[in-house]
């Protein structure tokens, strides 16, 4: 990360795909995990400590997400729209996959 970037800040987009065994037939949200709970663990890790490598903010993610007990597995893909490159781009990102298996 360049000082700049440190200094001024920079846009992030998080997409969190999680997967976990859920009982489609009840309606009970203790079965479930609360994707409120996940967006409040995302914003903690990209407004916290400033991090060099989105690789590293995609890996913390991660690991909060596993840290719910329902999650076996969670996909985290970190988008860097507006990354300090000097070619054209649309997009940076850096995704990761976890298990709680492996």
């Amino acid at each position: 990360m360049f000082e700049h970037e440190r200094r001024e800040g920079q846009p992030f987009v998080v997409d969190v795909v999680l997967e976990l065994e859920l009982d489609t037939v009840s309606d009970d949200l203790d079965r479930t995990v609360s994707y409120a709970d996940i967006a409040d663990e995302v914003e903690s890790v990209i407004t916290g400590e400033p991090r060099d490598l989105i690789e590293t903010v995609a890996g913390e993610i991660a690991s909060r997400c596993l840290s719910h007990g329902r999650v076996e597995r969670v996909t985290v893909t970190v988008h860097k729209p507006q990354a300090p490159l000097t070619q054209s781009f649309s997009d940076v990102s850096v995704t990761i996959s976890r298990s709680r298996h492996v």
